[in-house]
């Protein structure tokens, strides 16, 4: 059963921008409740991880969990006095089955020298095949090798588990995940700033693992962490003032450009000591609570979050804002208790934790008695762990701030509000990825230097995809949809299907390409699907209801194994975070349906029509499900 080994925590890590608090705000009361509550390898390591995912309802779309358990019931069997033995099985990638069970080196090595009627791992491996018990799920075993015992999917097994879920819904092929509720803390842009390319990463990733966990049967508050706090709206009010003195005159259009008007601020911030001290003192009034201070900075958050939205309504993403203003309160009282428990020290006039194993300490409160990402980030973990009850925090930022949330975790275990065994929950997780760079290598930048605003690529990603379908015959208004679900699925895909740690280059040609492994490809795909179905003149409904899904050639069998991994694969992103996983199995997908089912078995006209029809709308089904877990829009004509 795969529990323990499925690693599904990591350290955690603030949001993509987040801003210092400077001057506490009035502390409010905090109660006692300050307490505990590879890939491949890592997936295949233990089936622990079986017995855990699935938690109380049987997940039967997961063959590595069915395969599993019965592996377990031979070796309990076998070697009935051995503990901590654990089936491992793993898809296989030779051409003796269609997955392996991998014990037998491992077990070998615990029983030899005790006397065991076994001679090496090969007759291990034949005794795990002799005790495993019957079921209608293999059609045949054999053993390869130091033991590897290598499994054939009966094939009306397979057959019978798509037709179940063309019938039951997709929704049944879900993972069961050991988890209730869970934060995933993404995107957290600084008001008063456009979001550009460098929020790019953190809203696409953060979304698409919210809409994992969401369909796995997880409670997720998804949290726009934004930098709504600090000395720089001190900067931005006074500004405000001289330029609007009646602060009812202050909207969108009035202000215009708002990263021009952040940039106007921070030029006379910088040059004028006049200005510079009436900005220090505006910060401390608006600290203070005084309403014209208030009210001046929630106009300044209004027009901010309106920018925002022009970003997330385009990239369909929802998020619940939360930011460092709403955590400040708590500030005072979570250091407080860290201080009870002897945590901070002084340390050069600033509050400090020293932790071992780092050469520098995690400043919690500045030497001008300012707060800090460190100070804001403890405040909202309380928060999260203890009000909002979560068992898994996620924050998905740059690999950058990887130091400053592994001292941050390590301060929460030495508090004791998270265990030191990450097996064990409430479990954190930050979720690092690279930059994405230009053409010449470097950070992806206009050609005047400057970011690159997100919703002017957005616009742009739309514009040429719809330069390129404006041939094909649309309506105005299905040209629109298309050219969004296209242009924005491209920006999407091309950032997911990489493994997030890297650096990736972004480049308009190459992902709104309609040939390779692209998101146009795959919509495409997808879209051919649906046609052929039309073409068939047949009523799929009707059919998923009287039909029969047979598996007699080579191509059909093979789509059936591949459409029936899509629970492991949705499983094995979950546990690890990992995006790409899910769009390369989609990838795959669509290669075997073109490949080596289409071009090879004829689904219209032929005697297995229905049978292959409902192949066809099995593939249309699990690929609409990857595309809406990604956030893409699927398209259902080209």
């Amino acid at each position: 059963m795969l529990g323990t080994h499925l690693n599904l925590i990591a350290p955690i890590s603030p949001s993509l921008c987040r801003l210092s608090c400077l001057h506490p705000s009035p502390s409010l009361p905090v109660t006692d409740l300050l307490k505990v509550a590879s890939r491949k390898l890592i997936f295949a390591a233990k089936s622990h991880s079986v017995s855990t995912m699935a938690t109380e309802e049987e997940n039967v779309g997961n063959a590595r969990q069915q395969l599993a358990k019965l592996f377990e019931v031979s070796l309990r069997r076998i070697v009935p006095d051995e503990q901590d033995v654990a089936p491992v099985i793993a898809a296989s990638t030779g051409k003796f089955g269609d997955y392996q069970c991998n014990n037998a080196m491992g077990l070998w090595s615990k029983i030899k020298g005790k006397g065991s009627e076994f001679r090496g791992p090969p007759s291990v491996g034949q005794a795990i095949m002799k005790n495993l018990p019957d079921s209608e799920i293999i059609e045949s075993c054999s053993v390869a090798g130091p033991g590897f015992v290598n499994v054939v999917l009966s094939k009306k097994w397979l057959a019978k588990r798509i037709q179940k879920m063309l019938i039951d819904g997709i929704e049944k092929w879900a993972p069961q995940l050991p988890i209730k509720r869970a934060v995933v803390d993404f995107s957290s842009p600084n008001i008063a700033k456009e979001m550009h390319v460098g929020h790019l990463r953190s809203t696409i990733i953060g979304d698409m693992l919210a809409r994992i966990l969401e369909f796995s049967n997880v409670e997720v508050l998804r949290r726009n962490h934004v930098g709504d706090w600090g000395t720089q709206f001190g900067m931005l009010i006074e500004f405000l003032f001289e330029k609007f003195p009646n602060i009812e005159d202050v909207n969108e259009s009035a202000i215009g450009d708002l990263q021009a008007f952040y940039k106007a601020s921070k030029q006379r911030f910088d040059d004028d000591p006049a200005f510079k001290e009436r900005a220090q003192r505006a910060v401390v009034s608006l600290q203070g609570g005084e309403p014209k201070y208030r009210n001046a900075w929630l106009k300044i958050c209004e027009i901010s979050r309106k920018e925002f939205h022009k970003v997330y309504e385009r990239l369909g993403v929802h998020l619940e804002e939360k930011g460092e203003s709403f955590y400040n309160p708590y500030i005072p009282g979570v250091l407080k208790e860290l201080s009870d428990k002897g945590l901070i020290e002084e340390s050069q006039g600033a509050r400090v934790i020293f932790l071992e194993g780092f050469n520098i300490p995690l400043i919690v409160v500045k030497s001008d008695g300012g707060f800090n990402y460190a100070s804001t980030d403890l405040a909202a973990l309380w928060y999260r762990l203890n009000e909002e009850k979560a068992d898994w925090i996620i924050y998905v930022t740059d690999v950058g701030q990887q130091q400053h949330f592994n001292m941050f975790f390590e301060a929460a275990k030495r508090a004791g509000w998270l265990p030191t065994d990450g097996a064990l929950k409430p479990k954190v997780t930050h979720v690092g990825f690279g930059l994405v760079l230009g053409e010449d290598g470097k950070r992806f930048r206009t050609r005047s230097s400057e970011v690159v605003r997100l919703v002017d690529l957005l616009d742009e990603a739309k514009d040429r995809s719809k330069k390129v379908l404006v041939e094909r015959g649309w309506t105005e208004q299905e040209l629109n949809q298309i050219a969004e679900a296209v242009g924005y699925g491209a920006v999407k895909y091309a950032d997911l299907k990489n493994n997030r740690l890297t650096n990736y280059t972004f480049d308009f040609d190459q992902m709104l390409s309609d040939k390779g492994n692209t998101a146009v490809y795959l919509l495409y795909a997808h879209a051919r699907i649906c046609s052929i179905i039309r073409k068939s003149g047949k009523n799929i409904d009707e059919l998923k209801q009287t039909g029969e899904i047979v598996l007699d050639h080579d191509g059909e069998r093979e789509l059936g194994l591949h459409l029936l991994q899509f629970s492991e694969n949705v499983e094995e992103t979950c546990t690890n975070l990992l995006p790409n996983v899910l769009c390369e199995y989609l990838y795959n997908l669509s290669e075997v349906f073109t490949k080596k089912f289409y071009s090879n078995c004829q689904v219209v006209g032929s005697p297995e029509e229905t049978s292959r029809l409902l192949l066809c709308e099995a593939t249309a089904i699990v690929m609409r499900k990857c595309f809406n877990l990604l956030g893409i829009e699927p398209v259902y004509k080209i």
